[in-house]
């Protein structure tokens, strides 16, 4: 049975014996029975190849007839060939020749012979063995790592077998023998080896006459041929240093290069242009070139010299290491494109690989493709920087993306209808046009309207003009911005789906004529929006859709608007409709009686009622407005308004706007407006220019904060709302929030309100330096940054007491009001006593702009403040926060690096008592210490444990590590290591100015300046108001006691007359009209006739000439009471009183009253810290201390901040730019990587937003390498004795400390001086020596506490504008010399010497007791002198740097260079750093407890 089944012949079967069933082969008759499973295929296949052309000297892919099992046998012998290669590298040639005629091959190199020696265990000569035995090898040994293209041992075998005469020829020069021997008939009979004696060089040739009837061929044909040509032509290009002939000619490769050439010779991309190819040899084992490929992806790959045509894993390799580095680029040129995915980019890749790999394997004996796995590789292929940024300029960047962006737009066209479609189905709220989708769809309008208000609105405004001809639909707040919307938003984005199917639009076809709109379903799209500031907005975003999409649809009239009124005037029958803010204070201010009129705001299409929207409608023509094409300007302004790419001409266009706008202001002019009663049409660039510009400089108005009070608007309602009420008692911040939006007409959500409350009220560390409300409750700590704040309805507020002293009492009348729906409301801006954008701080992003202001000191702005009304200059600020005990550094002139506190308690503890400023407690143990904790893929652990001491208010971690860690980790900055350090920029200093201008300040003391200027005017302000209410007052108050007096005695008699005739008397007997009414008119005629209208009923309403010269209620409206004797004297004595504090007031100057409010709010501030003081320390005594286990050690010891030199670099490169900026001076374009244009914010925005590991240029893989290897004396270890009792130094900066210095890059950091009231100087321990002659870098240590009373310090004046000039460089004893001639006068602190001798890292030796060098010995202090330069100085500065030796190389100095250790550079682009004079006389440190720390 099974036999009928194998042979499928039960006939058959019968007839064969069992031997001639099952068989049995020997391995020669087997290979000749079954050659495939051997050599591949032996039938002639065609396939398309690539073939070396003799006619265009170049690689041809073309259709091919040959037969896989004859080429394979021809390549088993070529790559015998290359393989001696690796065996013998002196080995430079091989010969092929090919004659098809006589059908000879013949292929020979001059490597080593093969060893003509008899084989001890088989007896033969080793060639006879190898290439007329099977199963015969050098290659079995798997344990060697050879880089052959041999493996099993069949394949010179093969080659003899299938051929009909088969001669191997071989010399060998050690054994001196030469072999020649000859097989045939399929190696069935062999002749004798002939040998012969051999002096010549070793070579070995094999000649082969191939058995073409086994290949079921005549000859060897030319497309064989051609192919084997080729494979002569790649063992050329894959095997280094060889010279290869082919019958006879060299064939003109010299190496990979020139071997990929052969291939894109004469190819063109898709532009034209040739084809770019980018070559790299990475490596002795690797080389690479890449090209742009149009077919798909294409590869020419050799292993070993074997041609894998079929690729395998080390193309895989290749390519995922090209295709990853591509995605990167593409993703910054493709943003908002389609998603492309890496085997798209695959498809775009012509590669070439040539490479050595050890022990091969692969997935048959034809070895077409490479299986074996990368780890086994024995190598790696690394791609250079260069050579990845070079294959993004061949153009396949390029081809990728416009492959994406066909892709993308085939996706959007199956978006559209492909007809007119009459009815629409699935399309929610929308109410079609009955002729929508027609043959008069020309004719129809479509109305988008803002909400589902609007609709109603619209619907019921229909009803007066039908249906046919108007379809609605309603848009869901702001649409996309579809210009820089990702391709994946676009197609996603139901709103727009909607829009695209109710119009009929259809991407990427072009509408240019009245033909194509009638494919459309609505002839006009028509906008009805609010007519707000959002409003304006929409209809923007609107334009934008249909001209990125459309812009020919522009020129078609296809987008109109449809206006609605936003202010009414009624009077009688007699009905004024406005459409625009402007408009409407023009008639008030050229009406007379305006206050006469019922003045009614329509903020929005709700407000109108279905009678309005009817009488709207019937009106067409006045309320239909069409958008005009005016040309190319309308596409630019469209564009400038609404791309990303214009950030720049956004600036200007916001600029030009606030400037015509303070313009107009100045000569009395009103702001520009559109819509006039003959207004029928509007150009798209007056729309940009006039109307959206108002919703882009609103954008700024609500994100960016006003330069005098440092409010933004729903702040500045806050404050407002919270004066007005003036509660004594605390109120629920979710009620408060419902009260600002009444008092203020806050549009916006309750939450924001609510947010805006808790931050005002929030004084954690990094917060408020003055809070102007109280937290009552849980307002956010820094564990948290003030997110764990509680809900608004368990959490209550007030003013703070400091409030009132900030926006004082009589400044209110002064201030100009807001008005919203003709209510008052708060005030431009709050005249506070001192600047608050300085003392809170502010940021925020806008249009075009954004803000970051960081706060300062109010005690140093009021000192500041003193001094400029003194006629001084204000002294430099640096920024503060209060109760941060780190410590800020300035860096420059834009650039300050804050550091934490970090101390070391134990040789294998340290302890973390202060993070830097935005680095909030929850999220550094979060993202630094568990990571540093556990590890991570990439980074393995580096501490050992953490303990959390922490509190709402104090930072303190005890963290435990190695002990051989902890010191690896303070070579290279403990700072940096746990990312205690951050950096502050103040490049973005935007605010309103006083004219609702927007400006740049480049420095804390220019807003001071300005801020002086306004607040000044304003004190001026408020005396002659002043004088001129208390004036009016007295009047008022005489007035009053002479109307009794003569009512008392008859003179003036007022019963039983009419009131003309009474008010006639009065006017006789020369009484005044109220005046202090009078004087209000006189001040703010508008406001005050608005409020006697609101108190005044609608019948009793008199002219404004009435209210002023005819105003008697302050005697008429009097009481009987009044007419007593002792309501007479008591005005008569209050009239006194009034005239007495006008003269104290004329006698006073506005500089007089400005200094009273800044000593009143000083000691105000005092009296609330003092208390705050004793309430921290009381709970403190309730604080349980971390274990004392922590603090076995004696050791104890702070660790100093020091900058980085990495963190230094990045400074001085962001200085150049942002002083390059600054003049004006256009940055190079570096060609490493494209990047996009950027304007300062966007760079800003940027560098904000990295991580506090980026910032702090300390990432853990850098410190992992770091610590891996050698010692680099980069920064010392500052090294403190430790103290019997646990004593801190404070770390506060006193106010006349200079806290501005420029920090010199050239010199270690030393420690900031403490900042007390009283002047205490913190000890800096300089040493210039250079160790070994290797190196100059400075070496810094700190002395510690118990040292104080032995080592010298210099106590010395802080107010230094001296300026050192040097136009040579001096020696360093010259230069010494003149620091100590000039340091009397030279602020400085002070610095003490260590030894020359001692080691970076040993302890600090004790100093004798006073001692001091002579000057130009080698314990001589050499101290750098710091320089502070006030801001209006033109003064060159010069800055003293030490000479560091490269890290890298280190060259032996001489010792002249040696020492010069302090050297002067005059081009330095940094600021100063001031140099200290001798020290003079020792200072006690003043060492205060825990306690004391806290109250200063």
């Amino acid at each position: 049975m099974s036999a009928t089944v194998e042979n499928g012949s039960s006939d058959a079967s019968k007839k064969k014996t069992i031997e001639g069933i099952y068989q049995k082969k020997s391995q020669l008759e087997h290979i000749l029975l079954r050659p495939d499973t051997y050599i591949g295929s032996v039938e002639p296949v065609s396939e398309i190849m690539w073939v070396y052309d003799k006619e265009k000297e170049a690689m041809v892919q073309r259709e091919i007839k040959y037969v896989p099992g004859l080429y394979k046998i021809f390549d088993e012998i070529l790559v015998n060939a290359a393989d001696n290669k690796q065996r013998d590298p002196t080995m430079d040639a091989i010969k092929i020749e090919i004659d098809p005629e006589n059908n000879v091959i013949s292929v020979w190199n001059n490597g080593k012979g093969i060893p003509v020696v008899i084989h001890k265990e088989e007896n033969m000569y080793v060639p006879t063995m190898i290439f007329g035995h099977l199963l015969t090898s050098s290659n079995y040994d798997d344990e060697e790592e050879k880089v052959t293209g041999g493996r099993n041992g069949y394949g010179a075998k093969l080659c003899n077998i299938f051929s009909h005469r088969f001669t191997v020829e071989t010399a060998c020069k050690e054994y001196r023998k030469c072999l020649k021997q000859t097989w045939s008939n399929n190696m069935g009979s062999a002749s004798e080896p002939r040998i012969k004696d051999f002096s010549g060089e070793d070579f070995t040739k094999v000649i082969f006459s191939p058995d073409l009837s086994k290949f079921k061929m005549q000859s060897l044909d030319d497309d064989i041929v051609a192919l084997m040509s080729r494979r002569a032509y790649d063992v050329a290009a894959s095997t280094r240093g060889v010279k290869v002939y082919l019958n006879g000619t060299r064939i003109p490769i010299k190496n990979f290069k020139d071997y990929v050439d052969f291939y894109i010779r004469g190819k063109e991309d898709d532009m034209g242009n040739p084809l770019k190819v980018v070559y790299e040899n990475c490596g002795p084992r690797w080389e690479v070139a890449v090209a742009l490929s149009d077919k798909g992806f294409q590869q020419m790959s050799f292993v070993n010299s074997i041609a894998t045509t079929k690729g395998g894993r080390h193309v895989d390799h290749v390519t995922e290491l090209i295709v990853k580095q591509l995605t990167e680029t593409l993703k910054k040129k493709n943003k908002g494109g389609i998603a492309i995915k890496s085997f798209q980019i695959k498809n775009h890749l012509w590669i070439f690989i040539n490479c050595l790999i050890n022990n091969p394997t692969f997935d048959s004996q034809t070895k077409e493709n490479m299986t074996l796995q990368a780890k086994s590789f024995g190598s790696k292929c690394t791609l250079s920087e260069k050579f990845v940024t070079s294959v993004t300029k061949t153009g396949i960047v390029e081809a990728v993306l416009t492959w994406a962006k066909f892709k993308a737009d085939s996706q959007l066209q199956k978006l559209g209808p492909k007809s007119k479609q009459r009815k629409l189905q699935g399309i929610p709220k929308l109410e079609d046009a009955n002729d929508a989708g027609t043959n008069k769809s020309l004719e129809c309008t479509l109305i988008l309207t803002e909400g589902d208000s609007a609709k109603t609105m619209a619907v019921s405004g229909l009803a007066a003009i039908g249906r046919d001809k108007y379809g609605i639909f309603p848009l869901r707040g702001k649409i996309l911005n579809v210009r820089e919307a990702t391709h994946k938003q676009i197609l996603e984005n139901a709103e727009i789906n909607n829009l695209i199917k109710i119009l009929g639009l259809q991407y990427k076809k072009k509408y240019e004529t009245r033909e194509d709109l009638k494919t459309l379903r609505y002839g006009k799209m028509m906008i009805m929006t609010d007519q707000d500031q959002d409003g304006s907005h929409i209809k923007g975003l609107l334009i934008n859709f249909i001209h990125h999409n459309w812009p020919s649809l522009l020129k078609l009239n296809f987008v109109e608007e449809f206006i609605t009124p936003i202010v009414k005037a009624t009077k009688g029958n007699q009905i004024l409709s406005f459409f625009s803010m402007p408009e409407f204070h023009k008639w008030k201010t050229e009406t007379e009686n305006f206050h006469t009129y019922k003045i009614k705001y329509y903020k929005g299409l709700g407000t109108s009622t279905a009678k309005e929207a009817k009488e709207y409608f019937e009106n067409m023509t006045r309320h239909r407005i069409r958008f005009r094409y005016d040309g190319d300007q309308d596409d630019q302004n469209i564009i400038m308004a609404f791309s990303k790419k214009c950030v720049d001409q956004r600036k200007d266009w916001l600029m030009n706007h606030m400037d015509e706008t303070k313009r107009r202001k100045e000569i009395g002019l009103g702001e520009r407006y559109l819509y006039e009663k003959d207004t029928r049409t509007v150009s798209f660039s007056d729309f940009i220019n006039v109307e959206l510009v108002l919703y882009s400089n609103y954008d700024n108005v609500r994100s960016i904060p006003n330069m005098i009070d440092g409010f933004k608007p729903g702040q500045r309602k806050v404050v407002y709302t919270c004066l007005k009420r003036n509660d004594k008692r605390e109120v629920k911040v979710a009620q408060l929030a419902g009260s600002v939006a009444e008092h203020s007409a806050y549009h916006h959500g309750e939450v924001s309100l609510m947010s805006t409350i808790i931050n005002l009220a929030q004084n954690f560390v990094g917060s408020n330096n003055i809070n102007l409300l109280q937290p009552i409750g849980q307002f956010g700590t820094r564990l948290a940054g003030g997110k764990d704040a509680a809900s608004p309805r368990y959490i209550f507020t007030m003013l703070s007491p400091l409030a009132r002293y900030i926006f004082h009492k009589h400044d209110d009348a002064l201030l100009k009001h807001e008005y919203d729906d003709n209510q008052k409301i708060e005030p431009v801006f709050y005249v506070p006593t001192i600047p608050m954008v300085l003392v809170n701080g502010a940021d925020g992003i806008g249009t075009g702009w954004m803000t970051k202001i960081p706060n300062y000191n109010p005690r140093e702005i009021i000192e500041n403040l003193h001094r400029m009304m003194d006629g001084a200059d204000p002294k430099p600020m640096i920024p503060y926060y209060k109760n941060f005990k780190g410590v800020i550094e300035s860096c420059g002139d834009y650039r300050y690096v804050i550091n934490g506190e970090i101390s070391v308690i134990a040789p294998d503890k340290v302890e973390i008592t202060e993070l830097p400023i935005g680095t909030w407690t929850q999220t550094y143990k979060e993202t630094i210490l568990e990571p540093m904790l556990h590890g991570t893929d990439k980074i393995p652990s580096i501490i050992t444990d953490y303990k959390e001491y922490n509190t709402d208010t104090a930072v303190h971690f005890i963290i435990m590590l190695n002990r051989d860690k902890l010191l690896e980790l303070e070579r290279d900055g403990l700072h940096k290591a746990f990312k205690l350090q951050s950096t502050m920029t103040i490049t973005s200093m935007c605010a309103f100015d006083e004219n609702q201008c927007l400006q740049k300040y480049d420095s804390a003391l220019q807003i001071l300046r300005g801020f002086y200027k306004v607040r000044l005017e304003t004190y001026h302000k408020r005396k002659d108001y002043l004088e001129g209410i208390l004036q009016a007052e007295a009047s008022k108050l005489s007035n009053q006691a002479r109307f009794i007096l003569e009512k008392c005695d008859g003179t003036v008699v007022i019963e039983n007359k009419k009131r003309k005739d009474m008010i006639a008397e009065l006017i006789r007997r020369e009484y005044e009209s109220d005046p202090v009414l009078a004087w209000k008119l006189s001040q703010n005629r508008e406001e005050v006739l608005e409020e006697v209208t609101e108190n005044a009923d609608e019948e009793s309403a008199v002219s404004p000439t009435a209210i002023a010269k005819e105003n008697f209620d302050y005697l008429l409206g009097m009481s009987l009471w009044c007419l007593t004797k002792e309501k007479k004297d008591e005005l008569l004595r209050q009239k006194d009183e009034k005239v007495a504090e006008l003269k104290r007031l004329q006698a006073r100057t506005p500089i007089s009253l400005w200094k009273e409010d800044l000593d009143n709010l000083l000691n105000e501030l005092n009296r609330l810290e003092e208390k705050e003081r004793k309430e921290e320390q009381k709970s403190k005594q309730c604080i349980k201390k971390p274990p004392s286990k922590y603090y076995t050690s004696d050791d104890i010891r702070r660790i100093v901040p020091i900058i980085d030199t990495e963190l230094k670099k990045k400074i001085e490169k962001a200085d150049i730019v942002s002083k390059d900026k600054k003049e004006g001076i256009k940055k190079q374009k570096i060609k490493k990587e494209p990047t996009e244009d950027k304007d300062e914010i966007d760079m800003l925005i940027e560098s904000n937003a990295k991580s506090l590991e980026e910032r702090s240029g300390c990432s853990p893989e850098k410190l992992e390498k770091k610590a891996g290897g050698k010692r680099r004396l980069k920064q010392t270890t500052l090294q403190f004795k430790p103290k019997v009792k646990k004593e801190k130094i404070d770390k506060k900066k006193g106010k006349d400390s200079d806290s501005n210095d420029d920090i010199d890059f050239g010199s270690i950091s030393p420690p900031p001086a403490p900042r007390t009231s009283r002047r205490t100087a913190a000890k800096k321990n300089y040493n210039f020596s250079s160790e070994g002659s290797s190196s100059s870098d400075e070496v810094l240590s700190v002395s510690s506490d118990t040292e104080h009373k032995t080592k010298p310090t210099t106590v010395v004046n802080s107010d230094s504008d001296d300026i050192l000039k040097i136009h040579k460089k001096p020696s360093s004893e010259e230069l010494f010399d003149s620091l100590v001639s000039s340091a009397e006068k030279q602020s400085t602190k002070p610095v003490a010497a260590s030894s020359e001798e001692s080691s970076i890292f040993s302890p600090p030796t004790k100093a004798p007791a006073k001692k001091k060098t002579e000057n130009g010995g080698k314990g001589m202090k050499r101290q750098l002198k710091k320089k502070i330069v006030s801001s209006d100085s033109d003064s060159e500065e010069i800055m003293f740097l030490n000479k560091q030796s490269p890290v890298k190389k280190k060259k032996k100095k001489s010792e002249s260079e040696e020492d010069n250790s302090l050297s002067v550079v005059d081009s330095s682009p940094l600021p100063l750093r001031k140099t200290a004079g001798r020290a003079r006389k020792p200072v006690s440190y003043a060492v205060q407890s825990d306690d004391d720390e806290d109250s200063n």
